[in-house]
């Protein structure tokens, strides 16, 4: 199958690239630097350079590739600065998910694409009511809190444009397993604090998984969502000590929430506190997904702990190529 992937360079794009050519497909895949297309080239795939939120290229762009399945992992997180706004944090990337998916819809239809996957994502976004733990059928946050949203409302239109028009949108866990991934500074410096009761929980999933999910998705003739999660959603009070242990550091503070507030805003107390985590149960079940890292406690002693007990930077396991944060 000839596979579009938007974000191929990405920190998933780069894991699923080669996944789909092990598979025997044929991947084109887009960047937005110099580094991006080597690192593509190298993998096997065809780099295409691509603007998603420019919809007349992202048109010329899909039709010139005419590929079978398209799949949207675009983000613009690299080297971002987190901010107690998510909404801020997380601005360009709303875009992405917004004009970009409907760019990159109306030029798979024109291109008569049958298969369009997406990235979506689980934590921090269903009702903070009930089960700590939710499936696909549950409802989301009706309302979400100041400062998430702006970012709430553009995954809402991802879900339902993508599901509406027959694709399928994968709600992804935490991403772990990078060199630089985002949790690991803040958990070094400990700036991660566990808030309250640390009673949150969230779902993780290893990018490799992820990966192999997405393969998963484009190759079956499947529609709608799927969590695409651990097996093990934890409260933020247990899986923090754990990823500090895993890196080296220092185990985490404790903020009440008033304090908290102060310097994580409304998200961050309300991921520490309320967050509800995700079931994997559906994915497992219809796409015949098997994980590698069935939890994070084996993942981030996997990812983190063998450069720790070097002395070295943190760093993943070595893989294929290198791995950028998006």
């Amino acid at each position: 199958m000839r596979v579009f992937v938007a974000g191929a360079s990405g920190a998933i794009g780069i894991r699923l690239v080669p996944q789909l050519i092990d598979r025997g497909h044929e991947v084109v895949g887009t960047f937005r630097s110099a580094s991006g297309a080597e690192r593509l080239r190298a993998l096997g795939a065809q780099p295409v350079a691509l603007d998603l939120l420019d919809a007349r290229a992202v048109r010329t762009a899909v039709l010139e590739a005419k590929p079978e399945a398209v799949v949207h992992e675009a983000t613009a997180l690299k080297d971002v600065r987190f901010s107690r706004n998510l909404d801020k944090t997380f601005a360009a990337t709303n875009r992405l998910r917004t004009e970009g998916t409907d760019a990159l819809l109306a030029a798979a239809r024109e291109a008569g694409v049958r298969r369009f996957v997406a990235q979506s994502f689980a934590s921090m976004r269903y009702a903070r009511e009930g089960s700590w733990v939710k499936t696909e059928d549950d409802p989301l946050d009706p309302a979400p809190v100041a400062g998430t949203r702006a970012s709430n409302a553009a995954m809402r239109h991802l879900d339902g444009v993508v599901t509406d028009a027959g694709g399928v949108a994968l709600r992804y866990g935490g991403f772990y397993g990078a060199a630089d991934d985002g949790w690991v500074r803040p958990i070094r410096k400990r700036q991660f604090p566990i808030v309250g009761s640390g009673a949150g929980v969230l779902s993780f999933i290893h990018l490799d998984d992820a990966a192999a999910a997405t393969v998963l998705a484009v190759e079956q003739d499947v529609a709608g969502m799927y969590n695409i999660v651990d097996d093990e959603p934890a409260p933020i009070r247990e899986w923090v000590p754990v990823l500090a242990q895993a890196v080296g550091a220092k185990p985490p503070r404790h903020f009440p929430r008033w304090l908290a507030r102060i310097f994580a805003g409304e998200g961050g107390v309300m991921m520490g506190t309320e967050s509800r985590g995700a079931s994997n149960t559906k994915a497992k079940r219809e796409l015949g997904w098997t994980l590698r890292y069935p939890s994070w406690r084996q993942g981030f002693v996997a990812a983190y702990a063998p450069s720790v007990a070097a002395g070295g930077a943190v760093a993943r396991p070595a893989d294929r190529t290198s791995q950028p944060s998006t």
